[in-house]
């Protein structure tokens, strides 16, 4: 565990001169918030928080809207939420932020994936928050995008659509669905030697942007290309709903079919299409696998034909903050989500700390904090650029990803093959629009 000790390396990351230098690093060691609170700022308060762990800092508040109860991303709602909540307490048992803790357990809603709960639980909490440090889904976080710009609130998304890159409100980490698609159509050419590609995905935000990836990568390597939009199954009739796609594989034979859908679909569409002769190989989107699977029927078939691209490593990579996501989680079963959620609270962290330096620890001062970020320290979880939040979308968006297969020896059921790397068609892409938004 990282000492109570201000962090010389964060502010001189954060500082920009020696003055501000001795400013923040006395409030930072347990000073007063005193001088630092923008007036009337929602949900900063000189007050210490309900379960403060520094009793004499002020209180910073962060809202969660999340998928906790019976909406059908509860699985990755739930461990989100614990990590983040692990993830600010360790903050604050490392001295807080400048004389404040984080209190990210006193405004958490449940939106059950549904656009109109997530709207009536930002209304009751977004006065009483700074930011949101979780806001789960794609349509539930459209579905607030206008108020979050009128709010100057700042949200965390548990989603990875490129629309995000250019939303100034919105703070994400990691590669969007559209480059994972781009770098695995690369990998695919690159070392399977694949010539024709299929995009077998879901409609929406989440299956159109890696759809689009990969129709831009097979148009930049030159791959014949098929675009084959599936529904999402229900339990029970998985495979009735795959049914479409999967004739579509076997009936084109692509070298490569990328699939963004759910896990038990990917699995159905693999089972069923290796068992009818396809000779072809897989790349998943992250959110196609969960460890799961590895009771599948289909898992034979997974470890042969198919791998996995994602934003980062998974829970049991050695780095240091993999390290202090699992002491700070502690006795949990190994589960991605939980990197998920601890991944994405450390752009926030930094831009508390910029805003703070400024002296202007206000929403407007939280999002100019965001808009002038490009280096994050993810502490090994990501390279540091990948928490670029300036400049253009083109600019900052981050690129690369990782390569996985199923092996049922590792913690969540993936070893990691590649390091972080983007192909060339996502480093030579020009992100001027969404990339479902471009024909």
């Amino acid at each position: 565990m990282v000492s109570v000790r201000c962090d010389l390396r964060r502010v001189r990351a954060l500082l920009a001169s020696a003055v501000l230098l001795a400013t923040l690093g006395a409030a930072g060691c347990g000073g007063s918030a005193d001088g630092l609170l923008a007036s009337g700022a929602p949900g900063v308060t000189r007050e210490p928080c309900p379960h403060a762990v520094n009793k004499k800092h002020g209180c910073i508040y962060l809202g969660t809207l999340s998928d906790l109860s019976d909406g059908p991303f509860k699985a990755l709602g739930v461990p989100v939420t614990e990590a983040q909540r692990a993830f600010w307490e360790r903050v604050n048992r490392q001295g807080g932020i400048a004389g404040y803790d984080v209190d990210v357990t006193t405004y958490v809603r449940d939106n059950h994936y549904d656009p109109r709960v997530q709207a009536r639980a930002y209304n009751e909490i977004k006065g009483k928050v700074l930011a949101l440090a979780q806001t789960l889904g794609s349509p539930v976080t459209d579905a607030i995008l206008g108020s979050l710009r009128a709010d100057a609130m700042v949200a965390l998304p548990v989603s990875w659509t490129s629309k995000w890159e250019f939303e100034d409100n919105i703070l994400e980490s990691g590669a969007s669905y559209c480059f994972e698609a781009m770098n695995g159509v690369d990998y695919g050419v690159d070392h399977l030697r694949a010539e024709s590609v299929m995009a077998v995905h879901y409609v929406g935000d989440y299956g159109d942007d890696a759809a689009a990836g990969a129709r831009i990568a097979a148009a930049a390597r030159g791959l014949t290309f098929t675009d084959v939009p599936t529904a999402q199954g229900q339990p029970g009739k998985s495979s009735a709903e795959q049914e479409e796609a999967v004739q579509a594989i076997l009936r084109k034979k692509p070298d490569l079919v990328i699939l963004t859908t759910s896990p038990v679909d990917a699995a159905t569409i693999i089972g069923k299409t290796v068992r009818g002769g396809y000779p072809g190989h897989f790349i998943g989107d992250n959110p196609t696998w969960s460890k799961g699977l590895l009771q599948s029927p289909a898992i034979d078939a997974m470890k042969e034909r198919y791998l996995q691209v994602a934003p980062w490593k998974p829970f049991a990579t050695d780095s240091p903050g993999h390290a202090a996501m699992r002491q700070a989680v502690g006795r949990v079963g190994p589960d991605d989500s939980y990197t998920t959620g601890w991944v994405l609270s450390y752009p926030l962290k930094a831009a508390l700390q910029r805003a703070i330096a400024d002296k202007d620890l206000s929403r407007e001062g939280l999002l100019k904090a965001v808009r002038s970020i490009r280096f994050v320290d993810y502490e090994g979880i990501l390279p540091a650029e990948a928490g670029n939040s300036s400049g253009s979308p083109n600019s900052s968006a981050f690129r690369q990803t990782v390569i996985g297969r199923p092996d049922q020896h590792e913690f969540t059921g993936i070893k990691v093959i590649t390091d972080f790397a983007a192909g060339p068609t996502a480093r030579s892409h020009q992100l001027d629009a969404p990339c479902y938004a471009t024909g």
